[in-house]
């Protein structure tokens, strides 16, 4: 194991060099400057290890070791490399370096599997520049072709504007054909605290939580702040602050661990003396039950619609929705199987957070593994993962993907 950790910790430091807040955090969004980096490092390391490299139409990356079996499917590890602003430099990128860890390790015991073995790097699972978990939507076909070209990011800046400023080539195909994938195995930081307090190395999801995302826009009247009086205002803001502030409760009606999270907010003219006049704000919202998720949707919307008029016009769009989903059990069976050949504790355990794991899930046959986070921390430069429970982690996935390329 002390090779297996020596890689994988020079590839979580090189790789957190890629942010564009250097000292506070890795900020890598989709198409930048430091996706461009991280993406030539993530095909070199991939080519190192004998794979062949390829791009598609969206910008996943996939390295892919032939087997002997003429045109199986693959058996296909890793996550996504993306990552929120200012967050932490093991969220997907752990995921990733684990995947080529996996990689090395077929090399260095000269494995040639029967079913290849794919290593794949995503975009955009967070939904930091454009909409969430799109790199896995785009793999199984979810994705509108054209609410996919009409996204934008704050700037502006379209999808397909931002992937030919990046030279990436959105003509080469997207959608997969599920009959070429055998199984997706993804390792994850928890993102939570239970594996750390319970000291349990490895945590086998059972199943993710359903989501959805809202985007809120309330548009008022413009006016300064000081020769308007209180009662003619049309203020967007605290007419959306207003909203903001019911939006908890929701969650809480509900029960079950739904939850409610007002993420992004952008406020129009955003002057310091002048009335705002557009305020853009998103609403995530999660629970392990599609009917929770789905109730507090129709109340988002039902409260936003009630503040139409005197001068307030409001409009909610969903960009994202995705059901609850349960893992595939004998995936999961194998997990804890390898698991215990390791004498590797584990748990069994759901997963509060999204992952590229529960689109492919809709496709071919998926297994989730967390492995302890520090403090539970998240989407924070704090956030931190030994490099032990990693190696761990891309041991039990060595493990088991080696059984599938086999079986």
């Amino acid at each position: 194991m002390s090779m297996s950790k020596k890689r994988i910790e020079n590839h979580i430091q090189d790789l957190r060099a890629f942010t564009a807040t250097p000292g506070n955090g890795v900020t890598r969004l989709t198409y930048s400057k430091e996706d461009l980096q991280a993406r030539e490092y993530i095909k070199e390391q991939m080519e190192e290890y004998g794979l062949f490299v390829r791009e598609d139409g969206i910008g996943n990356i996939f390295g892919k070791l032939e087997g002997t079996l003429k045109d199986g499917p693959s058996v296909i590890v890793g996550s996504h490399f993306d990552s929120v602003p200012n967050g932490g430099a093991y969220d997907g990128t752990a995921g990733v370096v684990v995947g080529l860890e996996v990689a090395a390790l077929f090399k260095e015991n000269n494995i040639t599997p029967k079913y290849p073995l794919e290593i794949i790097a995503m975009i955009e699972e967070e939904s930091s520049r454009f909409s969430g978990l799109m790199g896995s939507r785009g793999i199984v076909g979810s994705i509108d072709e054209a609410d996919f070209k009409n996204q934008k990011d704050r700037d502006g800046i379209s999808v397909t504007e931002a992937m030919s400023n990046a030279g990436l080539d959105a003509s080469k195909p997207v959608y997969r054909d599920p009959s070429t994938m055998k199984a997706f195995l993804e390792m994850h930081i928890e993102q939570g605290p239970l594996l750390e307090e319970s000291n349990v190395p490895i945590g086998v999801v059972q199943s993710i939580v359903g989501l959805t995302q809202l985007e809120v826009t309330i548009k008022g009247i413009a006016g300064h702040a000081g020769t308007t009086p209180m009662d003619r205002r049309s203020d967007a803001l605290i007419t959306a602050t207003t909203i903001i502030s019911k939006l908890p409760q929701f969650a809480i009606d509900e029960g079950d661990g739904t939850v409610t999270t007002v993420g992004r907010v952008q406020v129009s003219p955003n002057g310091a003396n002048v009335i705002p006049d557009n305020v853009y704000f998103t609403v995530d919202i999660r629970s392990g039950k599609a009917e929770k998720v789905l109730n507090v949707v129709n109340k988002v919307k039902e409260l936003v619609a009630s503040y139409n008029g005197n001068g307030i016009q409001t409009s909610v769009e969903q960009s994202l929705y995705i059901e609850p989903k349960a893992l595939n059990p004998a995936i999961r069976s194998l997990l804890a199987e390898v698991s215990d050949d390791l004498d590797v504790p584990h748990s069994t355990m759901k997963s509060g957070a999204g992952h590229d794991a529960m689109v492919l899930s809709d496709v071919t046959d998926v297994g989730l593994i967390l492995v302890p986070s520090k403090d539970g921390i998240s989407h924070s430069p704090d956030e931190f993962t030994s490099t032990e429970d990693l190696a761990r982690g891309a041991t039990v996935l060595y493990e088991a993907a080696k059984k599938l390329t086999e079986e």
